[in-house]
């Protein structure tokens, strides 16, 4: 057998808009996209590294560069890297290679359902209650809407799109940028305003604050969970879990992660970054017996990488064998 090669390449994407949340924004999409060779097999992953978890792109790249002196399998990864943008990127290369030197299927290899079309939520960028309420009205076509809110205006926020689309389907997101104080009235306007989920509305160094505040709309971790080693801490705190594949280690983590969150009673919602049909693409595995999916990363690009996931109605489809899997 041929020996591996792996390369590892940074690449940058614009965006339709800038891309808003309590945190910051952005006008791109800086992703790191891993390939795998053995012989006349390639598999392909793409991560996106993450300032909030201390990450950045040379890091990132720097990390698949030491391990590839050592990894011959998938299997070698955990051992060598830690969850992260690093270990997805290669665990999802890993996971297409051998798809591609066995032609099944990745989710026949993993032992998971072929996956099928699944609505998506379509992010409306945090701005002024005005402005994500136009935002709303002209989405008007996609029917799962997740706001990201962060600021002294939330409540408008929300009343406001709720009133731009009333028959919409809402989620909000405030990105760790709420505090103890604040939150019973922004969960109760929340319940009000007929929000589904609410998502890490607490730093999760603070969260310890939801254990005994009433969950009239469902709490979802994100910045406080990262693979299946958490949960156990969450206990109380939380009704669901985002499971992201740059935090939880690629799909080998999300997988581990899916199953040990259904365990423990928790709801699922399937998130990405924002980024290519590439990264995307792995995800879409976990998407059909999730709660929520949260998918859009390809639909903010001014441009996707060729072939794309397909997308129309809100509705995002499993990848073409050529991108993915």
């Amino acid at each position: 057998m041929s020996p591996l090669r792996i390369d590892a390449q940074s690449e940058i994407w614009p965006l339709k808009d800038a891309f808003t949340i309590s945190r910051g924004s952005k006008t791109a999409a800086h992703v790191v996209v891993v390939t795998v060779r053995d012989g006349d097999f390639a598999g392909r992953g793409e991560a996106v590294p993450y300032a909030r978890y201390g990450e950045t792109v040379e890091g990132v790249l720097d990390q698949i560069r030491d391990a590839s002196a050592t990894v011959n399998a998938r299997s070698d990864l955990t051992r060598i890297l830690k969850p992260g943008a690093a270990l997805n990127a290669l665990d999802c290369a890993f996971w297409d290679l051998e798809a591609k030197r066995t032609g099944r299927t990745v989710a026949d290899l993993a032992g998971l359902a072929e996956p099928e079309a699944a609505y998506t939520a379509y992010t409306i960028s945090l701005d002024t209650p005005e402005a994500m309420a136009a935002k709303a009205a002209d989405a008007r076509d996609l029917p799962i809407l997740k706001l990201k809110l962060g600021g002294p205006d939330d409540v408008d926020r929300m009343r406001s799109v709720r009133l731009a689309r009333p028959g919409a389907r809402l989620l909000v997101d405030a990105n760790e940028a709420w505090t103890p104080e604040t939150l019973p009235e922004l969960i109760a306007v929340a319940a009000e305003c007929k929000i589904e989920v609410i998502e890490q509305p607490l730093p999760a160094s603070a969260d310890e604050a939801l254990r005994s505040m009433p969950h009239r709309v469902p709490i979802c971790a994100d910045e406080s969970v990262h693979t299946a080693a958490d949960l156990d801490r969450l206990n109380g705190l939380y009704d669901a879990v985002n499971i992201k594949l740059d935090k939880a280690g690629g799909l080998t983590g999300a997988m581990a992660l899916e199953r040990a969150a259904r365990q423990h009673g928790l709801k699922v919602m399937i998130g990405s970054m924002v980024a290519t049909s590439l990264a995307v693409a792995p995800a879409m595995l976990l998407a059909a017996t999730a709660d929520w999916a949260d998918l859009d990363g390809p639909l903010l690009l001014a441009r996707d990488r060729q072939p794309p996931l397909r997308v129309g109605n809100g509705r995002i489809s499993p990848p073409e064998r050529a991108l993915w899997g």
